[in-house]
């Protein structure tokens, strides 16, 4: 019987994909990796991975790579009421790299985007909780109005107006949390087809919302110095009608830079020029580690064409679903979707957060919480500095709870990862911050949690490992 060259390294991942070790949307092995691994030709690696997807065990992503495909012709089905469940592999996958693991836990997840347990102030939310409910009783089970409590709203507005953020209260909506807000933003703005321009690299929850909306879309780097190019966009607005912008300006995710006043101003000038949309994220506005909080793109437009959104999911606890949407000049639309989507937040939310806004808890548990992140922060660096290979480059942030690393150029990441699983470590790797499969060296540590003596002992194994 005939073989083939590529049949050296298809039949061990053949073997791996059908006993179960590879997943769907695990991410295989890069071509230019194999031809090194198995001393051959680049032509062979691609006609091996040819034969695979004929077999219908890998698909391609252009420009991202080869991945494990979702099986479409399960062999057995448990009864025969089963029917078939068809996910997307690659989501699914990704999904998976940013969310904490479900049965056997990993020594230390880096990859989830929320402050950890013991980072929580629990008493004081636990405590505000009770006694809410104890005022409010049986009103709480009723519908809030659409748009959200008047008074929480005022309170909003009254923490925006200490960072020189001015919010009309009529243009103002409370959401189930920031990704329901740029859904509302995007949708009031767009329509399938538009194109809208991005940060490079961008966080993947933004991207799967543009994913869903059909929009199409224009990457704009981030300077790992000065933050998201202006001049950039301003280049891409000259050859394309761009519809809107979606920025984080104050600590990016993952990088967690923070763009200048002139450089926010520049921006605003832009979108005004060009009559575009900015989506301003100012989730992590609240978290800078020094001096005071910083001002939003809102605070220097007078058009109404700046859009803000934020959440108490990162400042307070990830389970507390609320967020608000500050719609400019789309209100009209923004609020027949916000609607459509569900015509009340969680009451309980509602009144909790506001009673934290008006006693000042809120201001208080942000000053003790940014500190810790700021220390946590300088923490990682220098054990990142200490034990990860020479040539280890790390965006130091300014705030919020992200870093973002590049490893050296010589190091495989395909082993980097595999390390990682063998200790057990997540992060998130670099090529989910981007459609096209960019940024294959980095990847995001998430440090808004307590460090523990394992958590520090797997990260400087893992150091060790990939050094040698």
């Amino acid at each position: 019987m005939k073989t083939y060259k590529f049949e050296a390294f298809t039949s061990d991942i053949e073997k791996n994909i059908r006993d179960g070790i590879y997943k769907p949307g695990y991410k295989l092995p890069s071509v230019r990796h194999l031809k090194k691994q198995y001393h051959t030709s680049i032509s062979t690696i691609q006609n091996g991975y040819d034969y695979l997807i004929i077999l219908g065990l890998v698909t391609s992503i252009p420009k991202s790579g080869y991945y494990v495909a979702t099986p479409s012709n399960p062999k057995q089905k448990n009864t025969l009421q089963d029917n078939p469940v068809v996910r997307d592999a690659i989501f699914e996958r990704n999904m998976e790299l940013i969310t904490a693991s479900r049965g056997e836990k990993k020594i230390a997840e880096f990859n989830v985007a929320t402050p950890g347990d013991l980072m929580i102030s629990q008493k004081l939310l636990l405590r505000t909780m009770q006694q809410v409910i104890r005022e409010k009783g049986a009103g709480l089970l009723r519908y809030y109005p659409t748009n959200g409590s008047e008074d929480l709203k005022t309170n909003i507005i009254k923490h925006a107006a200490g960072y020189q953020t001015r919010i009309n209260p009529k243009e103002l909506l409370i959401t189930d949390g920031a990704l329901q807000a740029l859904y509302i933003a995007l949708s009031a703005v767009c329509n399938a087809g538009d194109i809208v321009a991005v940060e490079s690299p961008c966080v993947f929850s933004i991207l799967e919302v543009i994913r869903v909306l059909n929009l199409k879309v224009i990457e704009v780097p981030v300077d790992l110095v000065n933050g998201f190019d202006v001049d950039f966009l301003k280049k891409a607005c000259q050859k394309n009608k761009i519809k809107a912008v979606v920025i984080t300006p104050n600590f990016h995710n993952p990088t967690g830079l923070l763009l200048a006043d002139e450089l926010k101003k520049e921006l605003v000038n832009v979108i005004q020029q060009y009559d575009i949309a900015a989506i301003e994220n100012d989730i992590y506005g609240d978290l800078n580690f020094s001096g005071k909080r910083p001002s939003t793109l809102k605070s220097y437009d007078e058009s109404g064409l700046v859009i803000t959104y934020s959440s108490y999911a990162k400042t307070l606890a990830p389970g507390i679903r609320l967020g608000w949407l500050s719609t400019g000049k789309f209100l009209k639309r923004a609020e027949q979707i916000k609607f459509s989507m569900g015509s009340t937040v969680s009451p309980v939310y509602q009144e909790t957060v506001n009673r934290l806004l008006e006693t000042n808890s809120y201001d208080r548990h942000i000053r003790a919480f940014r500190t810790r992140l700021a220390k946590n922060a300088h923490f990682t660096i220098n054990l990142l500095s200490a034990h990860f290979p020479k040539g280890t480059f790390i965006v130091p942030p300014s705030g919020g709870y992200n870093l973002w690393v590049k490893m050296p150029d010589y190091i495989d990441m395909h082993d980097f990862y595999h390390q990682c699983e063998r200790i057990g470590i997540k992060f998130t790797p670099g090529y989910t911050f981007s459609f096209s499969g960019m940024f294959p060296n980095n990847f995001r540590i998430v440090f808004a949690d307590q460090y523990s003596s394992l958590k520090i002992k797997a990260l400087e194994l893992l150091g060790e490992a990939v050094s040698v």
